[in-house]
């Protein structure tokens, strides 16, 4: 690493919530692609009417990782089982400090024996790199950023497609000729579409049929044309970047947690090897709920509902912490929904498109802080905007009435808990995932 590193600039700001803390930030959104391209509505209805295509090529960040000590590396640095982990399958992947907090999560990928790909936000890479160097493992590691990243201007090592909706299976039949392949959930099969190898993997979002194309960059366009045209006769409606995120309203699943990363000592020279101007140096910290204390907006893998993806049967780095989270994590994840009366009345009666990741203020009408938000989008579908939210277990039962906290406090030098006049809008506990069908048939099926 060349230049400034996290810890450094945490030593310049005086602490992480120092340099985290942005309230002017813009949320984000994935790159490359349209903000609309039907219509931000349009497209949010398409997952539950029609057939989606979504592009995800651009925003993610993959590391290929190979070697004999792959599984090993893997192993030690998150809670994960290995030992029923099949070629072709893919994990939600749960890293986790030494405090038993996570990093963030990704999509971990097994295509052979000791071969795997990492997906997602750079935090759970960087920290598998990281420490398989540091324990001198066999492995080896190539990381393909991001768009924004990548400053040489190169093209992604993959492309990544994810066709979904009630009208998925018919286009994915008249684009194989033939039967999709009975795949579970999660796990995947190599097809060929217009002639390429692709990797199909049975996944979605919003709780909608349909499956993730993976291939060489070099076979993007083609088979990108071959979906497009065969979904011409569906009203297939390609997801803009507005639309995209707010996926995760009806999937339940809150993206990208702060690392727990930024206090333990031991993690210093860690600190000191991710740049500043990365996602653990730059991801913005804002909204209504302010704490001096990065911990404070750190969370447990089991608030985050991914109890089923954690195994107990290996040593990793955080394990004796996160047996303890496993019956005293104080909060369960939930998705709020706003009384429309009020975000009317705040937002304006055509507020337009909503989307953020505000970390705003979830307290009981008598005005206890009861938990905080994670990522608020406008939700055509329903009607009204939601909120996916970390509650305190005594509050989390659905129908319970709370209120939201909605502006930015200007961080250090105002009183965390000032009143500082900002409108409150009530809201009303529902499960997450808000949609039936990811919270039945969608995830029983993994």
């Amino acid at each position: 690493m060349t230049g400034p590193s996290v810890q450094d600039g945490m030593d310049k700001a005086g602490s992480a919530v120092d340099l985290l803390w942005k309230p002017d930030a813009k949320a984000w959104t994935p790159e490359v692609v349209l903000p609309e391209y039907a219509g931000w509505k349009v497209e949010q209805h398409a997952w539950y009417d029609k057939v989606t295509i979504a592009d995800l090529s651009f925003h993610m960040s993959d590391t290929f990782i190979s070697g004999p000590d792959a599984t090993k590396a893997l192993s030690m640095t998150s809670a994960n089982n290995y030992e029923k982990f099949a070629i072709g399958q893919a994990k939600q992947f749960v890293p986790v400090a030494g405090d038993g907090n996570i990093l963030t999560d990704g999509i971990l990928l097994r295509t052979g024996d000791q071969e795997y790909t990492l997906s997602g936000p750079p935090p759970a890479q960087n920290w598998v790199m990281y420490h398989a160097k540091r324990e001198g493992l066999d492995v080896e590691f190539s990381m393909n950023r991001e768009t924004s990243a990548r400053r040489d201007g190169s093209n992604p090592a993959l492309f990544r497609y994810q066709i979904q909706g009630p009208l998925a299976a018919q286009l994915l039949q008249d684009v194989l000729g033939g039967p999709f392949p009975d795949i579970k959930f999660f796990h995947s099969e190599m097809i060929t579409i217009a002639a390429r190898p692709v990797r199909a993997l049975r996944h979605g979002m919003a709780g909608q049929a349909g499956a993730e194309f993976i291939g060489d960059w070099k076979d993007a366009a083609v088979v990108k044309d071959a979906l497009l045209e065969a979904g011409r006769q569906y009203g297939l409606i390609h997801q803009g970047a507005w639309s995209y995120p707010s996926a995760s309203m009806g999937s339940g699943w809150i993206p990208s947690p702060t690392p727990a990363i930024y206090t333990d000592p031991s993690l210093k020279d860690y600190r000191q090897s991710i740049s500043l101007f990365s996602y653990e140096g730059q991801k913005p910290l804002q909204g209504s709920f302010y704490s001096p204390d990065i911990e404070d907006y750190y969370c447990s893998p089991y608030e985050l509902d991914y109890g089923r993806s954690i195994s107990f049967n290996h040593d990793f780095i955080g394990r004796e912490a996160l047996m303890k989270a496993k019956a005293d994590a104080p909060r369960t994840k939930v998705t709020l929904v706003f009384n429309r009366e009020d975000v009317d009345r705040v937002l304006g009666e055509n507020p337009g498109f909503v989307h953020h990741y505000w970390r705003n203020r979830v307290e009981t009408p008598a005005g206890a802080l009861v938990g905080t938000t994670f990522q608020t989008d406008i939700y055509d579908p329903v009607g009204t905007v939601m909120a996916l939210t970390l509650i305190d277990k005594e509050q989390a039962a659905t129908g319970t009435e709370v209120e939201v906290v909605w502006g930015q406090h200007p961080g250090a030098g105002t009183d965390p808990n000032a009143d500082l006049g900002f409108a409150r809008l009530r809201a009303t506990v529902h499960p997450a995932p808000y949609n039936v069908e990811s919270r039945t048939a969608y995830r029983n099926d993994a």
